[in-house]
């Protein structure tokens, strides 16, 4: 069996959406310095990186991070390669093949190619899951939807799908790197930091392959 790391290495000079803080990680205690051990702090946006949406990112009242059950978060899951595509809407994904009864969806799309080659400018032209695409995915049982950039929905038109997404308890989990990855059946590991009240957390992910 072979494991894949879909996880985005996080640092300072790491792509971040638009309107949210920088990284900023630092050594706070250096042992060149004479101090004991190296302390590092790190201060970012919990959607920064590979990371999940949970249902309070958009939905007030919604389920917070530490309540995401793991049973979603690990388990077979299909990955579904479209590289031609702008945006995948229903029409795309009725043509797909997605193999019946899979519950969790990742998407690998030209945006991996940004990852392969350590773009960290941000492109507002990355692929997108349509609203109407998310709901062919919940119709068909889906729990679980990854996408291989920053955001599942289109850069100006955010809301409809992670709404649907989130109201029908799918886990959403974004900024996947999946240029190594080929179509077909994986076993998914995502763990995100069990935050407290929060609406997103970031996450290690792994795939392995059956």
């Amino acid at each position: 069996m072979r494991t894949y790391d879909i996880t985005l290495t996080i640092s300072p000079n790491i792509v971040v959406w638009p309107e949210d803080p920088p990284v900023n990680l630092e050594r706070v205690s250096k042992m060149e310095d004479g101090a004991i051990a190296n302390v590092s702090r790190i201060a970012m946006s919990v959607h920064t990186g590979t990371h999940i949406d949970a249902p309070f990112h958009f939905i007030e009242g919604g389920e917070t991070v530490e309540n995401i059950s793991l049973r979603l978060l690990t388990g077979r899951a299909y990955v579904l390669h479209l590289p031609d595509v702008d945006l995948i809407t229903t029409e795309i994904l009725e043509n797909a093949n997605i193999p019946p009864r899979t519950r969790r969806v990742l998407f690998r799309t030209r945006n991996s190619e940004q990852w392969k080659k350590a773009n960290n400018k941000f492109n507002k032209e990355y692929v997108s899951l349509s609203a109407d695409g998310a709901e062919y995915l919940i119709n068909r049982g889906v729990k679980l939807v990854g996408v291989d950039y920053l955001s599942v929905a289109p850069f100006n038109d955010v809301v409809p799908t992670h709404q649907a997404l989130l109201e029908a308890g799918v886990v959403i989990v974004e900024g996947l790197n999946l240029s190594a990855v080929s179509q077909g059946r994986y076993t998914l590991y995502c763990l995100p930091l069990k935050l407290a009240n929060s609406d997103g957390a970031p996450a290690r992910a792994i795939l392995v392959g059956v």
